[in-house]
Order: structure tokens, then sequence, then C-alpha cells
């Protein structure tokens, strides 16, 4: 699955300063996702932007649903695992 993916590669930046420096990288080109993704591979992570995009509206809905009704509608963010991921990777030492 993708999150486990995302946290061996969050485990592994926060080891390997060139990593994590390169991660961020990606976040200046013209397709962010797509070569941020194409890096991951590049190291042996198996992560895609479907799978990104997948993985967070999951993670929404799935907290949607779990309010019995009452959560009718998301909070920003919560659906975006890339971003998520970056804000965990920035600021972690």
């Amino acid at each position: 699955m993708v999150e486990q993916e995302l946290e061996r590669l969050l485990n592994a930046a926060r080891l390997d300063k060139t990593l994590k420096a390169e991660l961020i990288k990606t976040r200046d080109s013209d397709n962010p996702v797509e070569d941020f993704c194409a890096l991951c591979r590049r190291k042996g992570y198996n992560i895609t932007a479907g799978e990104l995009f997948a993985s967070g509206q999951n993670n929404s809905d799935a907290k949607l649903r779990s309010v019995n009704g009452g959560g009718v509608n998301p909070i920003d963010g919560w659906d975006d695992t890339y971003e998520q991921f970056f804000t965990e990777l920035i600021w972690c030492k």
C-alpha cells in the first residue's frame, strides 16, 4: 500500500538529507506529483500519482463515515496525501 511506502520513504529521508533535498526539489518542477513519483520509483519506492490521490480520498471518506452521518462536509486538506507527506517531510529533523 502507498501509505507504507510513504512511511518507509519518510523514514529514509529523515536519515538521508540528500534524499530529503531531492524530494523537496520535485515540488519546484512543472509536474511536481509526477516527478515526485518518478523519483520515488527510481529510489525503489512503489508510489504512483493515482495511488496518492486515491489514498487521500479514501482516508477522507473513511473519516466522514466514522461520524455516523454527522460529518457531511470534508475538512480541507484531509484528502491530500501528497501535501501531508511534504508537511511531515519538511518539518522532520
